[in-house]
């Protein structure tokens, strides 16, 4: 009987452990199926096509880009490896994993998801202030369901990268809610892979080639329109260096950088001959002239 109850008290603890991890995917999934349960619910445009109406259309994006999430996770970062676990990763100091370039980069992941998600869902026929909130909570829910299988892999549950997620989701809103900021702010990755390889096959994690910079646009300034510098913008980010190539107890090859620079707003400099917002995302390497302080010298 005492073994039984021992058994029992383990195994009540086990559920224990797990209960966060698991109400964190049901949340992620909560999340995504009631983006659209809401926007089913709003009344429909009276001249949409027959077929898919735009809340079976937004369950089905959200259902795929999930399963795709899981997919890659468990090709690419070992999900289903481990029980669920919590893992501190700290935030941008110098003997975290990956300096804070990590933590940019989920900022700007679910900033970047919640604009692409609500461009499509604009496209689909919801307002403007519909689509933003339901971007939103379609990059929230992904990136809680990233986490949540970052929990049953080596990498493991952090609350940091989380918090990173809603900050990223936060500003995404922010700046298309507020149009007066989204035209002279932007947030954005630059990506620039070693010509010689030496590159991480996953690209979403090769943080030695990436930077993540805040971009002030002069096109977004009325009193700026048809002078020169509509065409510039002010740039500061942030990118470390030599933290894959690390091993504890050799040399020390580890660097953070911050910079500021003046660049060309590709996206003014294109939009004669292409309409596009992909640059007002990605940054074109090359591009801008920059200052960097090493902050680890």
């Amino acid at each position: 009987m005492a073994a039984m109850i021992g058994r029992g008290a383990e195994s009540w603890r086990g559920v224990e452990r797990r209960a966060p991890f698991l109400a964190t995917g049901l949340i992620a999934i909560a999340m995504a199926i009631g983006s659209a349960a809401c926007a089913e619910t709003a009344d429909e445009p009276p001249d949409e096509p027959p077929g898919l109406s735009r809340g079976d259309k937004m369950l089905l994006l959200n259902g795929g880009a999930a399963a795709g999430l899981i997919a890659w996770g468990t090709y690419k970062w070992d999900y289903g490896q481990r029980d669920p676990h919590t893992q501190s990763e700290g935030w941008f100091g110098f003997d975290t994993g990956e300096g804070g370039a990590d933590k940019l980069g989920h900022v700007w992941s679910s900033y970047a998801l919640s604009h692409l998600f609500a461009t499509i869902y604009e496209d689909w026929g919801y307002s403007r202030a519909e689509a933003t909130t339901y971007g939103t909570l379609s990059s929230v829910g992904f990136q809680t369901l990233m986490e949540f299988g970052d929990s049953f892999s080596n990498h493991g549950f952090s609350y940091e990268d989380m918090l990173a997620n809603f900050v990223g989701a936060g500003i995404g809103y922010l700046l298309r809610d507020q149009p007066q900021l989204g035209t002279k702010i932007d947030l954005r990755l630059e990506y620039a892979p070693s010509l010689d390889g030496g590159n991480d096959t996953d690209i979403f994690t090769d943080y030695e080639h990436q930077k993540m910079l805040v971009a002030l646009k002069g096109s977004g300034f009325e009193n700026l329109e048809g002078t020169p510098f509509e065409y510039l913008e002010f740039h500061m980010g942030y990118y470390t260096r030599g933290y894959d190539d690390f091993i504890a107890g050799g040399a020390e090859t580890r660097r953070r950088t911050l910079y500021v620079g003046v660049g060309l707003n590709v996206t003014k400099l294109l939009s004669q001959v292409w309409e596009t917002r992909v640059f007002d995302y990605l940054q074109v390497p090359g591009t801008y002239l920059p200052f960097d302080h090493k902050i680890d010298r």
